[in-house]
């Protein structure tokens, strides 16, 4: 009759690591294995990620998440004037209100003329649009005489954006009984400007015509009778559908980048869960590489078990030995996958910069690592080593000492 005592953890984990020192090759191919299994898996979903987080970034900024776009939804019915922009203002919940109001102009510089959309708006219109400057800076409030430029404007005039900027422009804005300065009973339905601006910044632009962007306050004369479009911002998450509601009820059409943001974060998410799914298999093939060698490992220390056994060691003790080792090639494999994982994609990375600088683009970063999903992977490798090493320990428990000593 045996008597079984239960083995010390630090016993354990030297007993372990025994074991690993005495079969290092086989152990080194086993983490191998699972590290590169966990590489891929890191790799692709952080692909996924660093996507999701590029295009997110290119589209929106915080203040553009809370914003609404809003246009009449039939210009004859709805007079979208300052008094309406007033009364939206007045609106509880929001908090600033952008107006933008189009006019079709001319631009003239070093003799040559383009016709061009000219853009009168306020300064906060860029922030509350998500915009970033191709190059130089956005006017602000305290800015006078400034002006942002298309960088199709800067194209039609042989120029690049940088070089566009600080230029000056002239541009006439062509009335059409909207816009137009009352001088007495005559209307001026034509009046050029420029002389004294200049253009401080350069931003994308839409369609196939120049557009210029202009401030409300650099032409006080301009009267504005309609606008085309306008910004909405409200003051946090909670009232963004009360408001759209109101909107909607007065006439408005609305929409907003948080929906675009929110459509595309649920095709991020499943292009994550299909890459994901494509690297699990991969730490598949390798759990099953663990459970070969925990195995081959079992009948190598068949005699070894019985000898165990036979001095005193609990069938628990045999199988927390093997689930000790299972669980650590598990965490070992996760950990070195990790580095293995980063590493490899920013030398991609890195590979894709020099051929986007090659030719011409700009540099990115395609791959993004939470932290969260870092710790996920070893995590997950921790539990698939342990996962992996039940059968083997199990069967371990329950050999038989007399039959294990006699195992040849």
């Amino acid at each position: 009759m045996y008597q079984c005592h239960n083995m010390k953890f630090t016993d354990l984990l030297y007993v372990t690591f025994q074991n690993f020192n005495n079969r290092k090759s086989r152990i080194f191919f086993t983490v191998l294995g699972v590290a590169v299994a966990n590489a891929v898996v890191l790799s692709l979903v952080s692909f996924g990620y660093g996507l999701q987080k590029n295009v997110l970034q290119n589209i929106t900024t915080q203040e553009s998440l809370l914003t609404f776009d809003i246009f009449p939804s039939d210009a004859n019915l709805i007079n979208f004037d300052q008094a309406m922009v007033n009364t939206i203002k007045g609106l509880p919940n929001i908090e600033r209100v952008s107006a933008e109001a189009t006019f079709q102009g001319k631009i003239s510089f070093n003799g040559t003329i383009s016709e061009a959309n000219i853009n009168v708006i306020e300064a906060d219109f860029f922030a509350l649009d998500g915009r970033e400057p191709l190059a130089g800076n956005f006017f602000t409030v305290s800015d006078k005489k400034k002006m942002v430029a298309s960088s199709l404007t800067a194209q039609l005039f042989d120029l690049t954006d940088e070089s566009v900027i600080g230029a000056k422009m002239l541009f006439t804005i062509a009335g059409d009984g909207t816009a137009a300065k009352v001088e007495g009973e005559r209307a001026i339905e034509e009046r050029t400007y420029g002389a004294d601006f200049d253009i401080t910044g350069v931003t994308e632009g839409g369609g196939n015509t120049a557009e210029l962007f202009i401030q409300k306050n650099d032409v006080p004369e301009l009267v504005i009778n309609q606008y085309q479009f306008a910004k909405v911002k409200v003051f946090d998450p909670e009232t963004f559908e009360s408001v759209r509601g109101e909107l909607i009820n007065m006439g408005f059409v609305v929409s907003s980048l948080s929906d675009v943001a929110t459509q595309a974060n649920k095709i991020f998410n499943a292009i994550q869960i299909t890459l994901g799914i494509f690297g699990v298999f991969a730490l598949i093939v390798a759990a099953i590489g663990l459970v070969n060698t925990m195995t081959i490992s079992l009948l190598e220390r068949t005699n070894e078990i019985g000898i165990m056994r036979a001095i005193g060691a609990a069938p628990s003790d045999i199988k927390r030995i093997f689930l000790g080792e299972s669980v650590v090639i598990g965490f070992m494999g996760g950990v070195t996958g990790v580095a293995i994982g980063i590493a490899g994609s920013e030398l991609l990375n890195w590979g894709f910069n020099i051929l986007a600088a090659t030719l011409g683009g700009d540099s990115f970063h395609l791959f993004y690592y939470p932290v969260w999903f870092v710790g996920f992977i070893v995590a997950l490798s921790t539990a698939v080593g342990l996962l992996g090493g039940m059968w083997p320990a199990y069967r371990a428990a329950k050999m038989n000492p007399l039959q294990a000593l006699r195992y040849k």
